[in-house]
């Protein structure tokens, strides 16, 4: 029974696009598909069935399409939206194994993308970011994170396969309620990051796709 509902779920998708989904055995495999296809620079948001058509995607896109192959893999389809200051927010796709969380990402930096599953909570996930999320200037940047959210909520609007832009999915994260990760007293004293994890994290970053930060 479990099957046929997923079948039902996929059942737009057409057979090359579920045999891309068939290769991934676990949530690695959807991070190096992501990790292979091209960064999207575009402030367009599009499905996970658009995705494998134009074979790029930025990390909000990212998030939607390893949400939906860990759906496919049995998953929920969870994905947590980090909130930074004078930088781009970042999405993630997470999951759980043995009660521990994990995350898959699309990242146009090297150190914002794949997570282990070896997290007890949300906030100990969410951290494991906080050290490689910086702009351009090397100020770190994340302040805020959201509770999961399950992508099944919007399986009405076929998200998984409209061609339609899913810009109003986005607007929803911005919307709800986000956890404060510091005071700002604290923010104030954050140290600027080494340079040389500055430039190992853009060293394959798409120029067209960063935000440019406003100089203090």
């Amino acid at each position: 029974m479990k099957r046929k509902k997923q079948n039902n779920l996929f059942k737009d998708f057409d057979k090359n696009e579920i045999d891309i989904f068939k290769k991934f055995k676990t949530p690695i495999d959807i991070q190096h598909f992501l990790n292979e296809i091209d960064y999207n620079p575009e402030y367009i948001t599009r499905s996970p069935k658009e995705i494998l058509k134009h074979r790029k995607a930025n990390c909000f896109e990212g998030a939607l399409f390893a949400a939906a192959s860990l759906r496919y893999l049995g998953y929920k389809p969870l994905i947590v939206d980090m909130m930074a200051e004078n930088d781009d927010d970042h999405v993630i796709a997470i999951f759980k194994q043995n009660n521990f969380y994990g995350a898959v990402a699309k990242s146009n930096t090297t150190l914002l993308r794949f997570r282990e599953p070896v997290y007890k909570t949300l906030r100990e996930l969410v951290l494991s970011y906080f050290e490689f999320y910086f702009n351009t200037l090397g100020e770190k940047s994340l302040r805020s994170y959201s509770n999961p959210v399950n992508l099944s909520k919007f399986d009405k609007y076929n998200w998984m396969t409209t061609d339609k832009d899913l810009e109003f999915i986005g607007d929803y994260l911005f919307e709800i309620y986000h956890h404060r990760i510091l005071p700002r007293q604290s923010i104030k004293k954050l140290n600027i990051a080494d340079k040389e994890v500055v430039d190992i994290c853009f060293s394959s970053s798409i120029p067209e796709g960063l935000f440019i930060p406003e100089k203090k």
